[in-house]
């Protein structure tokens, strides 16, 4: 049974180690990677998707990664503990010290669960804010070949943002962490402004 338990148990960060984590949120589709992507090049930092993650779990096909997969076509947030130790696994063998993590938090418990394992603030936390119609469209002509990429699972995956992420959001911006973008929609392009530092 302890084996069991410890099965698929990651050792922490090492003590003194000064990490710089900042986490990006948004909706599905809302262009994420996109950006991650741009601020990789820029400074330096290593891009972790807790959605990349799991899915490249999936393909693993070990017992998880089926579980994992049950969850995302369901359209369902997969448990928090799964996802934080993926993360911490991604960390650790990446030798970088800065981290943009998006699509995480999640939700309330994915934040606990995130604070009980890994337990660093992030430097602040970046709120990509695109409307859903958008999202939809981007989603759907991305050709990416996802599994979670018909509309029944999109519909879904919005309404448990929604539902799931609200809360996450409201947390980091009492604690003056949120930095709020949003999408230049009169050219329809990719470029982002703050429209909020609070």
């Amino acid at each position: 049974m302890m084996a069991d338990a410890n099965k698929g148990y990651v050792g922490p960060i090492p003590p003194g180690k000064k990490i710089k984590i900042v986490f990006v949120i948004g909706g599905p589709g809302s262009g994420k990677g996109t950006q991650c992507s741009k601020i990789v090049n820029q400074f330096g930092y290593t891009h972790l998707s807790a959605g990349d993650l799991l899915r490249e779990e999936v393909k693993s096909n070990t017992e998880q990664g089926t579980m994992i997969q049950n969850f995302m076509h369901e359209g369902k947030l997969v448990p928090s503990d799964v996802s934080v130790r993926l993360l911490l696994k991604a960390m650790l063998a990446s030798g970088n010290d800065k981290f943009l993590i998006d699509g995480f938090p999640r939700d309330e418990e994915n934040r606990e669960a995130y604070e009980k394992i890994i337990n660093i603030d992030p430097e602040f936390v970046l709120l990509i804010d695109c409307s859903r119609e958008e999202m939809e469209r981007r989603i759907l002509h991305r050709n990416q070949g996802r599994d979670d990429d018909n509309m029944d699972t999109i519909r879904r995956r919005f309404q448990v943002f929604e539902e799931s992420t609200l809360p996450v959001i409201q947390h980091y911006e009492k604690m003056g962490k949120l930095r709020r973008v949003m999408w230049n929609m009169e050219y329809n392009t990719m470029k982002l402004y703050v429209v909020s530092t609070q």
